[in-house]
């Protein structure tokens, strides 16, 4: 018998009637059957149940947001500017952004956003995401909340393809490098005690994340919830951070391990 084969013999978990899903509100309220396919979306994607918002949001980004080169840049930076909770001057924003609850989202001054990013701040009672003055968001980069909170300093480069999801509190710093295809996961572990359900059925644990100023992430890093990395580090390219690593260090492997400390030369 192949490996194939021996791979679907068992029985399958179910879940119980006295057992349930647990779900966030923003979970709830998009599998509610009383709440039509509209609804829904404008929960999902708009954050309001506003006609006047929903026409707002899809007029601007249906079409504004595709148009390539400079007429598209223009035309965004010219009338993107009401879709925002705040936003400062010297906004550039690339073609086919993917924006969510948009009025969460806090922009500064001289933010580049790029091509295909998705600024994704949706939740029920989250303050969503606050970016602060000259950053740089790469292209195909996620910024998303998860009925969390994200907040990115001054000065900060996130490289493309990078993934930052919080369902709680992610804080990185002033002055921080992140290179291409990083991911900053706040949140997201199951429970997993329990053998009789499924793990999905078991809840979360989230705890957050801090990333201080002036640290630099080396292309494929990945962090867990959970971690504080102080300010002034340096982690190495594929590093798996599991741990909260100390000032001024330089951390690289799976996991993450201190080789040095920059301050002691």
């Amino acid at each position: 018998m192949s490996n194939i084969e021996n791979f679907s013999t068992h029985e399958p978990l179910t879940i119980q009637k006295n057992e349930e899903i647990q779900k966030t509100a923003l979970q709830a309220a998009l599998i509610d059957s009383k709440k039509s396919a509209l609804q829904k979306y404008q929960d999902f994607a708009v954050g309001s149940s506003k006609l006047s918002a929903l026409l707002k949001y899809e007029i601007l980004t249906g079409i504004f947001g595709p148009i390539p080169g400079a007429l598209g840049l223009v035309l965004r930076k010219r009338f993107y500017k009401s879709l925002f909770g705040s936003i400062g001057r010297g906004v550039v924003f690339g073609k086919s952004i993917t924006i969510r609850h948009p009025h969460k989202i806090h922009i500064g001054e001289n933010v580049i956003i790029d091509d295909y990013a998705v600024l994704d701040a949706k939740g029920t009672d989250n303050q969503g995401i606050t970016i602060g003055n000259n950053v740089m968001i790469g292209r195909n980069s996620v910024i998303s909340c998860k009925n969390g909170d994200i907040t990115i300093g001054d000065n900060t480069n996130i490289a493309m393809n990078c993934f930052i999801q919080s369902a709680k509190t992610v804080h990185i710093g002033a002055n921080v490098l992140i290179a291409p295809y990083c991911y900053v996961i706040g949140g997201g572990d199951h429970e997993t005690v329990r053998t009789d359900i499924p793990i999905i059925a078991q809840g979360q644990i989230v705890k957050g994340i801090i990333i201080e100023d002036n640290c630099w992430l080396g292309a494929d890093v990945k962090v867990l919830d959970g971690i504080k990395i102080e300010r002034d580090s340096i982690i190495g390219t594929g590093a798996v951070v599991t741990k909260s690593l100390p000032e001024f260090n330089v951390a690289v492997g799976i996991p993450a391990k201190v080789i040095k400390i920059r301050k002691n030369g």
